[in-house]
């Protein structure tokens, strides 16, 4: 196998979406063949990952469940295994070994709530009765001594959309969560999983008839260059086609065109934020109501390529393909869903292609050059900035000062989004990203190692 995982949890989903793939293709139900997919997935000489080799087929079905599109019922786009969920305890702030029993104890002076006891052999400990789990008392300890233990889903949830339910399962609060997909990469045991469209996405692609009936057409995020390392990204784009797409289009071009009309709209208005990253626009709408009327009114590059198409072919269907799990809730909206059918992710498009066999590295190097370096550089943290910036510059507004700030990840959204709350923001445009670095760390990629911060997100898909 060419490809490398960051871990096991990742591996498994992948095995998962391409054997419901491959069923997909055959026109059978995955459901119907659970127990061929379950032994494929997991494998009778392998190790269980839990009490037993059935408890972990008991959970591929759930797996499978989300790879078909999940529970109805439940609005989350990421939801949540029960049976897969570890219960992981929460213990919060906690006294280690690490504690010399100094006699400074400036963890205990730290303390407003008197909530830190110091024994006879001077070792501090957290009355749990009166903490509030503020960390004053960790930041104050010259050993670093205080640690705070949080569930790792709960920890990489920056808007604390995730807690503990009744039973000691995690439980993902639908009005809090904005759908950035970052707790199912930070799982270890794989329990939040982002639904899939795949199976209905092969439906589509085979229900045109090689594309007589109607047209599939597969829009692609930027960040694609920064995917699929053992390959070429013309190889990439040869693999989508013969999928069976009819064609390939740069979402590049949208960001082109949003780029021009963010322009425009921020030129009128005087304050703008942005609303390509559909993560931060649900952020705004959660934490900072006072601030949605300055939303740019723009629709994102995704829905706005996708409209493009369908305002020429009715018929068609788009396809996006990106790094986003949140893209897969902007697709839901009123204004959106018109425009875009379906989203998949770099997994599931990985997982789409060994579905059908093919070999990234024997394809032939295909041509999309269809945008602007500048809509190209929407993949990266600051690319929307540098191009409004030069939509400002065309459109020539000497008189226009152009006052930016780009921020990515939730926390340093949230500093930028209170001081603009406040009035205290000597900006007139904020571009926001939930993921660190923008979407080229997006909860949806290949691989999240530090080198997809740095990759050229601006790099050329025309290699020819």
């Amino acid at each position: 196998m060419e490809k490398i995982f960051d871990n096991r949890v990742q591996e498994r989903k992948y095995r998962v979406l391409k054997e419901v793939a491959k069923s997909s293709w055959e026109g059978v139900e995955a459901f119907s063949v659970f127990n061929e997919i379950a032994k494929k997935v997991v494998k009778k000489e392998e190790i269980s990952r839990s009490c037993c080799i059935y408890k972990d087929r008991a959970i591929i079905a759930d797996r499978i469940r989300l790879a078909l599109g999940g529970n109805r019922k439940n609005p989350n786009i990421v939801q949540v295994i029960d049976i897969a969920c570890d219960e992981c305890p929460e213990a919060g702030y906690v006294v280690t070994d690490m504690c010399r029993g100094c006699i400074a104890h400036s963890c205990e002076d730290a303390c407003r709530l008197n909530a830190i006891d110091v024994d006879s052999s001077n070792k501090a400990h957290i009355n749990k009765n009166l903490c509030v789990e503020c960390g004053k008392c960790a930041d104050a300890c010259p050993y670093s001594a205080i640690h705070n233990y949080q569930r790792p889903c709960e920890k990489s949830c920056k808007v604390d959309a995730i807690s503990m339910a009744e039973g000691g399962e995690a439980w993902i609060d639908p009005e809090i969560c904005i759908d950035c997909g970052a707790c199912v990469y930070h799982c270890p045991f794989g329990a939040t999983v982002d639904v899939s469209s795949i199976g209905e996405i092969i439906k589509s692609i085979i229900g045109s008839e090689n594309n007589t009936k109607y047209k599939v057409y597969a829009t692609v995020a930027p960040s694609i260059s920064s995917q699929f390392d053992y390959a070429k990204p013309g190889q990439v784009i040869s693999a989508i086609r013969k999928l069976g797409f009819y064609d390939v289009v740069e979402v590049a071009l949208g960001a082109d065109m949003v780029a021009e009309k963010e322009a425009k709209e921020l030129a009128e208005k005087g304050f703008l934020t942005s609303s390509c990253c559909p993560a931060f626009v649900q952020y705004i709408d959660s934490k900072f109501p006072n601030l949605k009327e300055h939303v740019s009114s723009n629709l994102s590059p995704m829905a706005e390529l996708g409209r493009h198409i369908k305002e020429k072919e009715p018929d068609a269907k788009v396809i996006f393909i990106g790094p986003c799990i949140a893209k897969k809730a902007e697709v839901r909206k009123e204004e959106v869903k018109d425009y875009v059918d379906y989203v998949m992710t770099f997994e599931e498009l990985q997982a789409m292609i060994d579905s059908k066999d093919i070999l990234l590295r024997e394809q032939k190097e295909a041509d999309l050059n269809q945008a602007s370096e500048f809509g190209r550089g929407f993949a990266k943290a600051g690319g929307l900035v540098e191009a409004i910036n030069h939509g400002i510059n065309e459109l020539d507004l000497p008189e226009f000062e152009f006052k930016p700030v780009s921020c990515d990840g939730v926390e340093n959204c949230k500093k930028i989004l209170l001081r603009a709350d406040k009035g205290r923001l000597d900006k007139n445009f904020i571009e926001g990203m939930v993921c660190e670095g923008g979407c080229i760390g997006g909860a949806g990629n290949l691989t999240h190692s530090e080198k997809n911060r740095y990759i050229g997100a601006r790099k050329s898909i025309n290699v020819k």
